[in-house]
């Protein structure tokens, strides 16, 4: 598995060839913000959708802090997929790194209630 930097994805993206992009967060989540052009599949569902990825390409997997997409990544990997990578740090290092303009999650307290979730 290849670990890119967010600066590192971002000159790619503005290649001919840009890599798939593969987000593992809950729909609530990327309601809240995501890269233009990513997939939005949760991690959860990532088994039952492994058909619809082509293994020759390079798949990005994208998160909030790069812990859930290494572990997609991981997963993606043994089961063949050779060009798979995983965004250090995820959007929360994409908005400091390269676009601080991007909505970011607030902080949540466990009194508040999270987009999409009822208490």
């Amino acid at each position: 598995m290849q670990h890119w930097t967010p600066v590192h994805l971002r000159d790619r993206l503005a290649q001919s060839q840009p890599p798939f992009l593969l987000d593992v967060r809950q729909p609530w989540e990327f309601e809240i913000c995501r890269l233009p052009g990513s997939r939005l599949i949760p991690m959860h569902q990532v088994p039952d959708a492994l058909s619809s990825f082509d293994p020759s390409i390079e798949i990005v997997v994208i998160c909030h802090h790069g812990v859930r997409s290494r572990q997609v990544a991981r997963f993606l990997e043994s089961h063949g997929f050779q060009n798979v990578i995983n965004l250090e740090g995820g959007l929360h290092a994409w908005i400091q790194d390269v676009d601080p303009h991007m909505p970011a999650y607030r902080s949540y307290r466990q009194s508040d209630e999270m987009p999409g979730h009822a208490r």
